[in-house]
């Protein structure tokens, strides 16, 4: 099993983040949190500080108020931190507020197995990241996988194209946003524009080997209201392999999961 690649040290952007927020403290917590969570290990003060690039005494103050708060642990005899089990209840509210995850699993389940792809369900925040909150996989020998709570750029990749194409963002954003974005085989700007086109026009995204070589990722969008482009479904899948299986099957299985979806979320609305 492969595991697909992470956003690109995201945490190393702390101090942009935190100079542009109005809420720095909250910035740094965030970033915390962020940081224990994709550890499998817990983490000393040092380490954290180090990663996040803190000075150890704001790291500390950081640290002991999120344990305050039960968000985060800290084991005495070892003097590391975790996430503490505080943060399952904020997932839990959010979860049970989201019906994306329940509507959306049964699909991308029924598409994993008749397409052996990995499925993931990603949440959209804006123009900054996507988030992967559900997921799927086919059980074959060799498959790509994303945890749940993984974070990747906004724009990068099939679920890029998806949200540059339908998200109603002006046209100076995208292009800068553009430029930062990290691929194995990177398309020209009026390369990635025209797939955008095609995109608006067929009804979903597709990237053959951009992001990842060798790798197709077929992307679909998903409305939670009529107005504001929530979530996408994605498929991902060696592009040789599924070429074999059926890409244009699964391209319109995947095209019309993501509008059956969304007509019934924007109906709950």
């Amino acid at each position: 099993m492969t595991k697909l690649p992470a956003t690109q040290r995201p945490d190393r952007d702390l101090a942009k983040v935190v100079a542009a927020s109005r809420a720095p403290a909250i910035a740094r917590a965030a970033a915390v949190l962020r940081l224990l969570g994709k550890s499998d290990v817990p983490l000393g003060l040092q380490t954290v500080a180090r990663e996040l690039g803190l000075v150890p005494s704001t790291c500390l103050y950081v640290l002991r108020a999120l344990v305050a708060e039960e968000l985060a642990s800290f084991d005495p005899d070892t003097k590391r931190y975790a996430l503490e089990a505080g943060v399952l209840t904020l997932a839990r509210h959010w979860l049970r507020r989201d019906r994306f995850n329940d509507l959306a699993q049964p699909l991308l389940d029924r598409i994993s197995q008749a397409f052996d792809v990995t499925m993931l369900g990603v949440h959209i925040v804006g123009l900054d990241h996507i988030i992967v909150v559900t997921t799927a996989q086919s059980g074959g020998d060799f498959q790509l996988s994303a945890q749940i709570g993984s974070r990747f750029p906004a724009l990068i990749s099939a679920t890029g194209r998806c949200i540059a194409a339908f998200g109603d963002h002006d046209d100076a954003t995208i292009a800068a946003r553009f430029r930062s974005l990290r691929w194995d085989e990177p398309p020209s700007f009026a390369d990635w524009q025209m797939q955008i086109a095609e995109t608006r026009a067929q009804g979903f995204a597709v990237d053959e080997g951009h992001y990842i070589s060798g790798v197709t990722v077929v992307a679909a969008p998903v409305w939670k209201t009529r107005d504001r482009l929530s979530h996408a479904l994605v498929a991902i899948g060696i592009g040789s392999a599924l070429r074999r299986a059926g890409l244009p099957g699964l391209q319109q299985a995947l095209l019309a999961d993501a509008r059956a979806l969304s007509r019934q979320l924007c109906s709950e609305d």
